[in-house]
């Protein structure tokens, strides 16, 4: 796990200076605080910080150059079946030097080229040069695991692990891309390939940016692809999902340095634990968070449970409003992008303690989006069978229940409507209230570009499938990539620490894809089969309580420790001249959240990230 960085002056191939390679990784040297690397050869320069996982001698640093001298690659993340890589290219005749990872990947390349690529197992972005034809070749993992950023300019590209990165040499004010506030007044994060910065990309999970006799060539490789099979039983199932997760935590537990788990005491990270010690793991490192803020902010009686049944060295880190506060500013540094994760800022904390014991850790995101277990999924399969109701009926019994209840009211809002123009994705927000906090002025600017515009290329990809695979493969495509895995690299590589997520195995994806789907859900029993196949290791208590998450109770400090800070930003002069929003209704948003008679804290929230956003990044 490391941070990358580099330039390829491929417009008019004048040497880069080894200067701005340093400052691009001097920017991001907790990404690698065990070594740096620069390596530069006339038009193309690579920087690299490097974190020691695999092969923790100084022959495995980068940017690592073959015997010959003309390939190099520098790159960040794992490929976790590199042993097996590695055997096979033995056979071959090729000679290894290092037991590195990163060595198995130059060579794999060096003789496949991109398809190379298809063989990695793991969380990647790499940038693989070759001098003789000086071609340049960027890739992300399938799933953007790991980020990619880069920006096309007057003298070629520059591209990095982080934004801060490509900003460390721009001599100018930072402009905004506009176009991008109103997906992030809608998602709470910015999707799609735009960052908010202009001019400033994300390269796409599963894609390639290849650089060829001075043509930038974008490539997708690989995309989850829906084909639900003929039912085969609910039995080989259960048993392929237990042999998927014991092979995705086996290949995940390689490394030559300490690891442990989070550990929440939900179904998914404790699914890890119980792995690790089916694979015989011995003295098994836990970790878990909670809030000091009563029991609707801790769940660690039950990660206690775990801990205490797979006998694991368990720590707990409570954390305070101070701890919150005192690390806002240092939020917005790392994230780059305005974020709306609250719950990001608890997962540094835990990551901090983590490392003073461990470099790596596992964690069991991403099982919600393999298995498509968030409520909000069920809420809109609902939605999709009251459209099945004769439109005269309908008529009739619309009316009745929106006077029973204003949350099924909504839902009844949205069976008017396709899909596509009704889910935004899990994260969604109340439209009508951005509505009523934009300018009038920036109203008229954001209709041009309406965040739905943005997410619907993604519905276009699946559509013909079923409404269950439309909404997951949106969340994957945003909601997973833009925003939990953003939290999740930027928070742990702050506290260099390594952090994996055996559920983003993409072959678990390619399998859920194939599920029929009565195996998602049971009546009320969201993730059926993947607690099923976890009854011979997990109690039921665990595996079927009702699921908590990790609420930041930012509703409560909104109007006690936290609401002078929140006014004092959001309020202010300086907010207001930006021009988004309306002075009053951002005035009653708070009176109305302070008194109580309202819940505002999600949109308080997105409206102090954005601020402090701007303070951080443009204003400076």
């Amino acid at each position: 796990m490391c941070g990358i960085a580099g330039i390829y002056h491929f417009k008019n191939n004048h040497p880069v200076s080894v200067g701005d390679i340093e400052k691009m990784i001097s920017v991001i040297n907790y990404r690698g605080p065990d070594g740096e690397g620069i390596y530069t050869r006339g038009p193309i320069g690579l920087g690299h910080k490097r974190l020691t996982i695999i092969d923790t001698s100084d022959r495995a640093n980068q940017p690592m150059r073959d015997s010959s001298e003309n390939f190099s690659l520098c790159y960040n993340g794992e490929v976790y079946n590199y042993l097996e890589i590695a055997e096979k290219l033995k056979g071959i005749g090729i000679d290894f030097k290092t037991s590195s990872d990163t060595e198995v990947i130059l060579e794999l390349l060096k003789y496949k080229g991109q398809e190379a690529i298809t063989s990695f197992n793991g969380m990647f972005s790499f940038a693989f040069w070759d001098n003789d034809k000086e071609e340049l070749l960027l890739a992300r993992d399938r799933l953007g695991i790991k980020p990619l950023f880069y920006k096309v300019n007057d003298d070629g590209i520059i591209f990095a692990s982080e934004i801060k990165s490509i900003l460390a040499l721009e001599t100018q004010q930072s402009s905004i891309n506009r176009s991008l506030i109103d997906s992030y007044m809608s998602l709470g994060y910015c999707p799609s390939e735009n960052t908010l910065f202009q001019g400033i990309k994300k390269l796409a999970p599963g894609h390639t940016l290849r650089i060829k006799q001075g043509r930038v060539e974008i490539e997708q490789y690989w995309d989850i692809s829906f084909n639900r099979e003929k039912d085969r039983g609910e039995k080989f199932y259960v048993k392929k999902t237990q042999e998927l997760l014991e092979d995705a935590v086996k290949l995940q537990l390689r490394s030559d340095v300490p690891l442990g788990v989070f550990l929440s005491g939900g179904v998914d990270s404790s699914a890890v634990v119980a792995m690790m010690d089916k694979l015989g793991v011995k003295d098994i490192k836990t970790f878990s968070v909670a809030w000091d803020y009563g029991k609707d902010f801790d769940e660690t009686q039950y990660a206690r449970q775990i801990a205490s049944q797979f006998n694991t060295d368990h720590t707990e880190f409570y954390m305070t409003t101070k701890d919150f506060i005192n690390f806002l500013p240092e939020y917005i540094k790392y994230m780059d992008e305005p974020i709306t994760e609250a719950a990001a800022i608890s997962l540094y904390y835990l990551a901090i303690k983590t490392r003073e014991k461990v470099t790596v850790v596992l964690s069991g995101e991403g099982a919600d989006e393999v298995f498509g277990g968030y409520s909000i999924y069920k809420f809109m399969n609902v939605v999709a069978q009251y459209k099945k109701i004769p439109n005269l009926l309908r008529k009739g019994i619309s009316p009745i229940i929106k006077t029973v209840s204003n949350k099924l009211g909504k839902y009844i809002d949205l069976s008017e409507l396709a899909l596509e123009d009704s889910y935004a994705g899990v994260s969604f927000y109340n439209e009508d209230l951005k509505q009523e906090l934009y300018s009038q002025s920036f109203a008229q600017e954001a209709s041009a570009h309406p965040s739905f515009s943005v997410i619907k290329q993604y519905y276009s990809k699946v559509s013909g499938q079923d409404e269950q695979a439309k909404m997951q493969y949106l969340d994957l495509k945003t909601w997973l990539v833009d925003d939990l895995l953003v939290k999740a690299d930027r928070m742990s590589m702050a506290a260099s620490l390594e952090l994996r997520v055996p559920f983003l195995d993409h072959r678990f994806l390619e399998f859920s894809a194939t599920l029929p789907l009565r195996y998602r859900d049971k009546g009320f029993c969201s993730k059926y089969l993947l607690k099923k196949s976890l009854e011979p290791y997990l109690s039921k208590e665990i595996l079927y309580r009702k699921k908590q998450g990790f609420p930041t109770p930012l509703a409560t400090m909104f109007r006690s420790e936290l609401k002078d800070y929140l006014i004092a930003i959001i309020d202010s002069d300086v907010a207001h001249s930006r021009g988004y929003f309306n002075k009053e209704a951002v005035q009653k948003l708070i009176a109305d959240h302070s008194s109580g008679c309202a819940d505002y804290h999600k949109v308080l929230w997105q409206l102090l990230v954005l601020e402090l956003w701007h303070r951080e990044y443009i204003d400076n």
